[in-house]
């Protein structure tokens, strides 16, 4: 009796140790619960962020601050639901540590409550709309805000007297912002919207829009469209001789993305974008990304994959700074205010609004060494979300 006794101890001693042994592993461990699309429409923004996620790893190792860094990615299809769910089993099941990715706002917008409810930072990393970040105290962005590059667009514009537009937005909330943030700052400049133009986000065929456009007689139009239609885009503008006629085409940097640039041909050139990156951004921080990543991944980073890597460095100096601490107050507040030099240039996230301050560049697409990319030749230094700019200053 006094054996099966012992034994009984024993076997429970080894379970407890085993179970210690367990959670000490976990505590070793950081998981960072990554949302983006495999499938779907937009599977190619998804891969570009799968890829810069999977480089910045790759050349910046898999541990920090004594913790071993794990990634977990899972395919939401771009759609809300599917990226609530999948981050409620991130949060429940895998016990991640932090959330990152999320494509669109809707997306964003949908897994907020939960970040705020398990209290865990979200790095949103592909998505715009200026409001994303007061969804939620725990969240911080390193992608563009729209209006971010909409307001320098409308001030260059005005400075190079194309003061009479036309606006052509995908109907959905960034291109709402878009609209209303040029069109407001080139009205403030002197200039006019001669028409305000919303498209279905999913729609092929501008060619209804294009023509509205035209009979608007404007001398520039300004367009926020999701990359993967921005080829589209600008073949039916030349098909339509909108280029030859000299009506000048803006928008941001979505509508020359560099992934997709080299297959947008001729019609590509000279189309005039507002941004924070181009793969032909001249620093040897950027010219060491655009290598690394060109050979990792099998083609040029864009704006999604320079985002994610800067999203990954902001996780990992979060981490970094609280000595390995994974509590999700001390991971937002470590965030609050970073700055570091990113292949974009120089970058801080606002203490006060968690949106990321980076410059602005005016690029045009030229030919360079053969290939187009998008030149940079001017600046708009450490741009600050201009809504929420205003909004602080009343």
């Amino acid at each position: 009796m006094t054996k099966r006794i012992s034994f009984a101890r024993i076997c429970l001693a080894l379970l407890a140790v085993g179970s210690f042994a367990r959670a000490a592993h976990a505590e070793d461990t950081v998981k960072i619960g990554f949302i983006a699309p495999s499938t779907g429409q937009f599977a190619q923004i998804g891969a570009m962020m799968i890829a810069g996620a999977k480089y910045f790893m790759a050349v910046n190792g898999v541990s920090i601050a004594g913790k071993k860094i794990e990634l977990l990615i899972k395919d939401d299809g771009s759609q809300p639901d599917n990226a609530k769910r999948i981050a409620q089993e991130f949060i429940v099941n895998d016990r991640v540590a932090v959330l990152g990715g999320f494509t669109f706002t809707p997306v964003a917008l949908a897994v907020a409550p939960l970040a705020t409810e398990a209290k865990i930072p979200q790095v949103v990393m592909a998505a715009g709309t200026s409001i994303i970040t007061e969804k939620s105290p725990y969240i911080a962005r390193t992608f563009y805000t729209i209006a971010q590059a909409a307001v320098p667009m409308a001030q260059w514009a005005a400075q190079n007297n194309i003061k009479k537009v036309a606006t052509v937005v995908s109907d959905y909330a960034p291109g709402y912002d878009a609209e209303q943030a040029f069109g407001d700052e080139l009205k403030k400049n002197g200039g006019e919207i001669v028409a305000n133009i919303r498209v279905p986000v999913q729609s092929p065929d501008f060619a209804p829009s294009l023509q509205r456009a035209r009979d608007a007689n404007p001398n520039g139009i300004f367009v926020f469209i999701p990359a993967s239609m921005a080829g589209t885009f600008a073949r039916q503008y030349a098909e339509r001789g909108l280029n030859a006629s000299g009506v000048r085409l803006m928008g941001t940097l979505d509508l020359t993305d560099d992934d997709l640039l080299p297959g947008m041909g001729d019609p590509a050139i000279g189309i005039i974008t507002a941004g924070p990156y181009s793969a032909a951004h001249m620093s040897p921080q950027n010219q060491a990304f655009v290598a690394g990543f060109t050979k990792f991944a099998g083609k040029r980073p864009n704006h999604v994959a320079e985002s994610v890597y800067d999203g990954m460095r902001l996780i990992y100096e979060a981490l970094n700074k609280t000595g390995g601490d994974t509590d999700g107050d001390k991971l937002i507040a470590a965030m609050k205010g970073m700055s570091f030099e990113g292949p974009r240039g120089p970058i801080t996230i606002d203490a006060r609004t968690r949106d990321i301050v980076h410059n602005i560049y005016i690029r045009r697409v030229e030919r360079k060494d053969g290939e187009l990319y998008n030149i940079e030749f001017a600046t708009f230094p450490a741009v600050k979300d201009p809504i929420k700019k205003a909004e602080g200053s009343r």
